[in-house]
Order: C-alpha cells, then sequence, then structure tokens
C-alpha cells in the first residue's frame, strides 16, 4: 500500500466538495491486470489531469471513465481529460459512463472549447440499474445511490479463472507435456498414442476465484450501497463527515465513517476505504474518522491523494 504502486485502487483525489491543499476533488484509477494495460476512471473533478502526472495512471491508456453523479467536484475535470489524452498519443476508443446528463455536459464542452479528438469517443447514459458493460475478464453493474442528484455506484467483478493444470499428476502418469497440456487446461479430452483417454476436468484444480471492487458516489447509508458492497474484496466508500456531524451528513445526503463501516460489516466485505473527506478534517484530524470506522469494521484505512491499495489476485 504505497504511491507507487501501479495495480490495484489508485486515489487521484480524496476531498469533498472542493480541493483543499491536501486534497484534490475526486478521482479514482483502477487496474486490476498489470498485463492488460488499461486504467479506468471513477469521476474526474477538476485537475485530475494534472493528479494523474504525479502518478503511475498512464492517460492515454485510459479505457472507461464512470461518473457517480453530475456534481461539479466529480465531473469539472472531464473535457481537460479527453484533449489531453489525444494530446499524449491516445488513439483507442474510450467509453464514458454516467447518469442521464453527461453526454450534454461533455459534447457542449468539446464543442465550445472548438476541441477536436484523435480517438472514438463513446458516450453512455446509463438508463437503469444492474450491468452496463461485460467482457471476457470483466463485468460492472451499477445501483443507485441516495444523494441530492441521480448518483450511482459500481461494483466490478472479476470473472473467475480456470484452475491451475495440476502437473504432477499428470508427471506421475506419465503425459508428455506440449500441445496437450494446453487441451487438458481447456478442458478437454485428450486420447494418448497409448490410446489412454485423459479427461481434462480431472487434471484441472478448481475455478479462481475473481476479485470484487466496488466503488461508490456520493451517498447516505442506503439499499443501493449495500446491495453493491456485498463480499466486495474492497470497498470506496465515501465518509464526508465524523459521527458527531451525522444530521450535517444526512441533509446533504453524505455518509459519515460510521455509516460507510456498518455498510462493509453487513455486506461481508473486506477492505473499507473511505474517501471524499470534508476539508474540515486536515492533517491528523482525519485519525477520528479512522476510529470510528474500526471500532465497527477493522479492515478500514482512510484513503489521501496519490495512495493506492494493492489488490493480489487470489489463488
Amino acid at each position: 500500500m504505497n504511491g507507487a504502486c501501479a495495480c490495484g485502487v489508485i486515489f487521484l483525489g480524496t476531498g469533498a466538495g472542493m480541493p483543499s491543499k491536501q486534497r484534490n476533488v475526486t478521482s479514482i484509477a483502477l487496474n486490476l491486470l498489470d498485463e492488460r494495460g488499461f486504467y479506468w476512471l471513477f469521476d474526474c473533478g477538476e485537475g485530475t489531469q494534472q493528479q494523474i502526472l504525479h502518478s503511475p495512471v498512464k492517460l492515454g491508456r485510459t479505457e472507461k471513465l464512470f461518473i457517480t453523479h453530475l456534481h461539479g467536484d466529480h465531473i469539472y475535470g472531464i473535457p481537460g481529460m479527453l484533449t489531453s489524452r489525444s494530446y499524449l498519443g491516445g488513439d483507442t476508443p474510450l467509453t464514458v459512463y454516467g447518469p442521464p446528463g453527461i453526454k450534454s455536459f461533455i459534447e457542449t464542452a468539446l464543442s465550445v472549447s472548438d476541441a477536436h479528438l484523435t480517438y472514438q469517443l463513446h458516450i453512455v447514459e446509463i438508463a437503469d440499474e444492474g450491468v452496463i458493460c461485460e467482457d471476457e475478464t470483466f463485468r460492472v453493474e451499477t445501483a443507485r445511490l441516495e444523494h441530492r442528484v441521480e448518483c450511482f455506484g459500481y461494483r466490478i467483478i472479476e470473472k473467475d479463472q480456470p484452475g491451475k493444470l495440476q502437473l504432477d499428476k499428470l508427471a506421475e502418469l506419465k503425459v508428455p507435456a506440449g500441445p496437450i497440456y494446453g487441451k487438458l487446461k481447456q478442458g478437454q479430452d485428450v486420447v494418448l498414442e497409448d490410446g489412454r483417454t485423459l479427461h481434462g476436468a480431472d487434471f484441472v484444480g478448481s475455478p479462481i476465484p475473481g476479485r470484487i471492487v466496488t466503488i461508490l458516489g456520493d451517498t447516505k447509508y442506503c439499499k443501493g450501497s449495500l446491495q453493491l458492497a456485498q463480499h466486495a474484496d474492497v470497498l470506496v466508500h465515501e465518509a464526508t463527515f465524523a459521527m458527531s456531524k451525522q444530521e450535517l451528513a444526512y441533509a446533504f445526503d453524505h455518509a459519515t465513517s460510521v455509516d460507510a463501516a456498518r455498510t462493509a460489516q453487513e455486506m461481508g466485505a473486506k477492505t473499507l476505504i473511505m474517501t471524499h473527506i470534508s476539508s474540515r478534517y486536515q492533517g491528523d484530524d482525519t485519525d477520528l474518522l479512522l476510529q470510528e470506522a474500526m471500532a465497527i469494521h477493522a479492515d478500514s484505512h482512510i484513503a489521501k491523494d496519490f495512495w493506492s491499495f494493492d489488490i493480489p489476485k487470489k489463488s
């Protein structure tokens, strides 16, 4: 867990509402597969592209941008990020997902500023809860949260991987290495030269479970956050205020550190990382938020700008 880690969750901005000297406004990068070489961004507050310059994130290798809601501290960095991606040689398609209105915001900003992108930009406005994108490796689900404007949280699910080929069993049977191993790994049946038939399922271990990362937008304690957080390996949850400011938090549809910890604990999330911290909590003041959360959910952390959390593959 450090600022140099390139695989896992990377926090580019962890403040709430407006930037402070210690925290920029919200943006998070996710990279679960180094070999894939792509980054996904979640929210893009003002100054995100500047924050990226001080991180391992490669803007030209950004593949998707997920927007939780349309408040300025989550979207004002989008036009600059999109145009800079062109200047940095980004030529692969980029897809933006977000609530209704995100398309109008982006297209207006690019049109008024006469911006010309060197890549295909796709904008998907989320019409309903459920699966919004899926490929051979990941599935992303979304649910509505409770905030002053329409707001979504995202659940990133890595699909289970095939189990490991049991080489010791094959060695005992004197099965020659080569293409046969590849076929067995894929679960196929193989007939050897000596007439023996090997069934792939007999030589492959149990599937390796994929990782689950839940990244929530601004929200108070609600059904949607509980749904998305269930059994997550990492839950990223806002904690704008300490418990002593609960009335203020609820008045503006935000969460306290206790709300975040309750969500993690009740839904069996492994690691809780709190972000979107009010500027009233500076320096050691954030220890209060952490102590409140850890009293409920021991594996809790407070994110800070450029801090990262590695999420190793399961075995």
